[in-house]
């Protein structure tokens, strides 16, 4: 088995990017975040992300125990340094990706592994997953933009409380939170995910890049910033070849057949 902490596999159009700590529940080491940032950034002509931990635990968040150095300076350890040189350029990546990423998240998303997780355009959950912001227990702030993601997703009443209170977010409240997308019986939740890559990777992905990065932007920016960026997004957009073959399947009553340019 490889020793590797970040697993990927091309399928078909889709890039499947894959947990691989099984025994500390796909915690996150040092290398853990250096191994998924990589694999961000060399997805090639991947159309489409799938993003999953396996049967057991999509991730556990930050590995406690992984032997790791912590960085200090004159007044004590600096926990904010590891954020700053390993966490927050990974979601950054994360959230600029120019293709769809797909979450599938079986038991659970604990810590900034929740932040991951909620990172993702599309999620989907299985019956006994969970999430959970345990920061609190520790005595740490949520991290991973954790704050912000639940915010945006679930309102600031939600938000408060599973940062607050620390307890488990079962997947069906997290559905009814408006935090995920689907929740299926724990054995499909891969394939219902691999199923909605595929989907989208067959997509105008021009498109539906500019969509998703427009809707991290609406988010983060004033009514009249937002209007600019869809200008100039539509612009782009109605100049690609998969602009032109989604009018002609249109008017000639046929599907699309998108090449994603």
């Amino acid at each position: 088995m490889s020793d590797a902490h970040i697993l990927t596999e091309r399928r078909g159009d889709v890039t499947i990017i894959r947990f691989n700590r099984p025994e500390r529940m796909n915690a996150m080491a040092a290398r853990t975040v250096c191994e998924l940032h990589a694999a961000l950034k060399e997805l090639g002509s991947a159309r489409a992300v799938l993003l999953t931990g396996g049967s057991r635990a999509f991730s556990s968040g930050a590995d406690l125990a992984s032997g790791d150095p912590v960085p200090s300076d004159e007044n004590g350890p600096d926990l904010g340094a590891t954020l700053e040189t390993g966490y927050n350029p990974l979601l950054l990546t994360l959230r600029d990706l120019s293709v769809p990423v797909v979450a599938a998240v079986n038991g659970p998303a604990a810590g900034v592994g929740c932040s991951l997780a909620l990172a993702c355009d599309l999620i989907v959950a299985g019956e006994t997953a969970y999430f959970l912001q345990a920061f609190s227990r520790i005595g740490l702030v949520p991290d991973g933009g954790a704050a912000f993601l639940l915010a945006s997703g679930a309102g600031k009443a939600r938000a408060m409380e599973a940062m607050l209170l620390a307890e488990k977010i079962p997947a069906t409240t997290a559905l009814d939170w408006g935090l995920i997308n689907r929740v299926v019986p724990d054995g499909e939740v891969e394939q219902t995910a691999f199923d909605l890559a595929t989907k989208l990777a067959a997509g105008p992905t021009l498109a539906l890049g500019r969509t998703r990065r427009a809707a991290w932007s609406a988010l983060q920016s004033g009514f009249e910033d937002h209007l600019d960026l869809e200008r100039r997004d539509q612009r782009d957009a109605g100049r690609t070849t998969d602009f032109a073959e989604g009018v002609a399947a249109f008017l000639e009553k046929r599907p699309a057949k998108f090449q994603g340019r």
